[in-house]
C-alpha cells in the first residue's frame, strides 16, 4: 500500500513503532543509525542470551522490513547525507529530545525548505513545547504522568508498573496514524506538515476516559485489579480455576443478562448455586448498584456460586464451552499458551524471518491486521548496523512521491481553501460498538470524515454504561465514555434482526466508502453484512472488521 513511498526513521526506542507500522505497509524505511547502533539495540532480552547491539530482541521485533545506515550526525559531511535522504524522503521520524534536531540542522524548517511536501514526525515525552518539553522519561515516568499507573494494580496496594514497556508503543502508534493523516492531506495539498506527537497525551487515552473524571464531576477511579468497583460493591471478573485463572467479561456492565443467564444456568445444572439466581434483572444490575438501590453485598451469593463452579474447570474446557455456549470469558493464558495457540496458527500470525545474524529464522509476531487484496509481507529481516549503508550511499537522487519544490507546493494550493481537512468526503458506515472501534472511528471523524454510528435499542451498546457519568448520575445518555468515543459522529438506531433494518443498513453501504463492524464472524453473515455479500453490492468498498 506505501510502496512508492520513502521514510527515514530516525527514532530510538522511544518511537520505533511508527516506522515499523510504515514499513509493513510497503514503505522502503531507511533507518539513520549511530556508528554504533540504535540505541534500541541496547534494550534486551537478547538471543541466545548473549548481550549485543547485533542480538538485542527488542531491536529485531521493531526493525523487520527496514534498511539501515550509519551517520554520525555531529559530522557535517554525514549530515549532508541525512539531508539528501530526506530531499527525496515523502516521511522523516526523529524521537530526539525537542530543540535536538534544529541543533543539527535537520528540524523541520531545515528540511521543508528543501522537501515542502516531507511529513516530519516528532515524537517526545511531553510535545515540542510546553513547560515540560524538555523533561527526561522513561516508559515508567510517562505511565505516570499520562496517568496509566495510577490505574493500574489491586485495591486499595500502591500502583504498580505495567511488566513490558507500554508508553512509547502508544506514542509510536500515534505518530504512525498522524503519519498518514498528514500524507491524506498532503495528497490534496502537495504541502507536508510537522506531526507533535505527545507519549503523555498518547498515554492518557489508554485510561479509558478516566481522566474525565474531575471534568465531568464524576468520583475518581479507584485502582481496581481483577473485578470493578460499582457504587459500594466489588465485583470480581478474575477467578481460579483448576489450572490457572479466568477472566470474564463485563457481565454485570453489559446492557443485556444473556451472558450471565448462560453461565449461571451451566453453573446451576452442575450444582453451583440455587435456581433463584436466574431470576436476577441482570440488564439492570449495574445501574441499581452504582445508585445505591441495591447494597454492597448483592453480588455474594453469585460470587460464591462462580467460585465453587468454576473451580471444577480447566481453562481449555471453559474455552471450549465458551464457544459452544457463547460465553463472555477467556482463560489467563502464560506467553508461551498464546504463541502456541491453535487460534494463532490457524490465523498464520507466528511468521518465520530470517535472524539478522544468518543462524536461521526465528519465529516472529506476526502483521497486525490482514488485507484481503495487499496482505502485509516481511520482505528485509532486521537489519545489522550500516548493513545497507553502502547501497543507500550509491543510489542515485531520488524525488519524492509529493510535491518535489515550494513553487509546486504554492501552485497546488493557490485558490484552494487551506482549513480543508484531511478526510473531508470521506464516508463511513460504522457498525463497531463498545470501544476498540469506535474510538478508531472516531478519529477519523475528528479529520473531516463523515461517520454514521449505529446502535441498537435490542441491544444496547455496553460503552453506554461504562463510567465516568457525567455529575456521578448513571444513565445511558450520560457516559462520558461512550460520548467520547462517539463524538463528530452522526448516530442512528436499526434493528438488523428485522429486513426493515437491514435494508436501510445496504443502502447506507450504497452510500459508504468504508464500512466498519464488530460482530462475532457467524452474526454478521446472518445479517448479510459480511465482506463477500458487501462487496458483490460495491466492490471498491473498504470494510474493516475487528472481533
Amino acid at each position: 500500500m506505501l510502496s512508492p513511498y520513502r521514510v527515514i526513521d530516525l527514532a530510538n526506542e522511544r518511537g520505533l513503532l511508527c516506522g515499523q507500522i510504515l514499513a509493513d505497509l510497503g514503505a522502503d524505511v531507511i533507518c539513520i543509525e549511530p556508528r554504533a547502533g540504535n540505541s534500541a539495540r541496547e534494550v534486551g532480552p537478547f538471543a541466545d542470551d548473549t548481550r549485543s547491539a547485533e542480538n538485542s530482541l527488542f531491536w529485531w521485533a521493531y526493525a523487520r522490513n527496514k534498511r539501515s545506515i550509519a551517520l554520525d550526525l555531529e559530522h557535517e559531511p554525514d549530515r549532508e547525507i541525512a539531508r539528501r535522504l530526506a530531499a527525496g524522503a515523502d516521511f522523516w521520524i526523529e524521537s530526539e529530545v525537542p530543540g535536538r534536531m534544529t541543533e543539527l540542522g535537520l528540524g523541520y524548517d531545515d528540511l521543508r525548505a528543501i522537501n515542502p511536501g516531507l511529513v516530519y514526525v516528532s515524537i517526545s515525552a511531553f510535545g515540542q513545547d510546553g513547560p515540560k518539553a524538555g523533561w527526561a522519561d522513561t516508559d515508567l515516568t510517562q505511565s505516570c504522568a499520562g496517568g496509566v499507573a495510577y490505574l493500574s494494580g489491586e485495591i486499595e496496594r500502591p500502583p504498580v508498573r505495567v511488566a513490558v514497556a507500554q508508553a512509547h508503543a502508544h506514542a509510536g502508534a500515534d505518530a504512525a496514524v498522524g503519519a498518514l493523516l498528514a500524507h491524506a492531506s498532503r495528497k490534496s495539498s502537495g504541502r507536508g506538515q510537522w506531526v507533535d506527537i505527545s507519549t503523555q497525551q498518547s498515554v492518557t487515552l489508554a485510561t479509558m476516559f478516566r481522566s474525565l473524571d474531575a471534568a465531568v464531576e464524576s468520583p475518581p477511579a479507584r485502582r481496581v485489579s481483577g473485578g470493578a468497583q460499582v457504587g459500594a460493591a466489588f465485583i470480581p471478573s478474575r477467578y481460579r480455576v483448576k489450572d490457572g485463572w479466568v477472566i470474564l467479561g463485563p457481565a454485570f456492565l453489559a446492557s443485556t443478562g444473556h451472558f450471565m443467564n448462560r453461565l449461571l444456568g451451566w453453573a446451576i445444572e452442575e450444582g453451583h448455586g440455587s435456581p433463584e439466581l436466574m431470576e436476577e434483572h441482570w440488564n439492570s444490575f449495574a445501574g441499581r448498584l452504582a445508585s445505591g438501590e441495591l447494597g454492597a453485598d448483592a453480588f455474594d451469593t453469585t460470587d460464591r456460586a462462580l467460585c465453587s463452579f468454576l473451580a471444577t474447570k480447566t481453562k481449555a474446557e471453559l474455552l471450549e464451552a465458551a464457544l459452544v455456549k457463547k460465553l463472555l470469558l477467556a482463560p489467563v493464558l502464560d506467553l508461551d499458551e498464546v504463541v502456541d495457540s491453535e487460534q494463532f496458527a490457524d490465523r498464520e500470525f507466528p511468521q518465520l524471518v530470517e535472524r539478522p545474524d544468518g543462524r536461521g529464522a526465528a519465529r516472529f509476531p506476526g502483521a497486525f491486521a490482514k488485507f484481503a487484496r495487499s496482505p502485509i509481507t516481511y520482505r528485509l529481516p532486521p537489519p545489522r548496523i550500516d548493513e545497507h549503508g553502502d547501497e543507500i550511499r550509491s543510489e542515485p537522487a531520488r524525488c519524492p512521491t509529493s510535491f518535489a519544490t515550494v513553487d509546486q507546493a504554492e501552485q497546488a494550493t493557490r485558490g484552494k481553501a487551506t482549513h480543508r481537512l484531511p478526510l473531508e468526503g470521506v464516508k463511513i458506515l460504522d457498525l463497531f460498538w463498545i470501544l476498540a472501534g469506535p474510538g478508531a472511528t472516531r478519529m477519523l471523524a475528528d479529520y473531516g470524515a463523515t461517520v454514521v454510528h449505529v446502535e441498537s435499542t435490542q441491544h444496547i451498546d455496553t460503552l453506554r454504561v461504562i463510567q465516568p457519568f457525567r455529575f456521578g448520575q448513571p444513565h445511558l445518555e450520560t457516559s462520558s465514555a461512550f460520548q467520547s468515543a462517539n463524538v463528530n459522529k452522526l448516530g442512528v438506531t436499526l434493528d438488523l434482526s428485522k429486513p426493515e433494518g437491514r435494508k436501510v443498513a445496504l443502502e447506507l453501504v450504497e452510500w459508504a466508502d468504508v464500512v466498519t463492524e464488530s460482530f462475532a464472524p457467524d452474526i454478521v453473515g446472518q445479517y448479510g453484512l459480511d465482506w463477500k455479500s458487501l462487496r458483490e453490492i460495491k466492490p471498491d468498498l473498504i470494510m474493516i472488521s475487528s472481533c
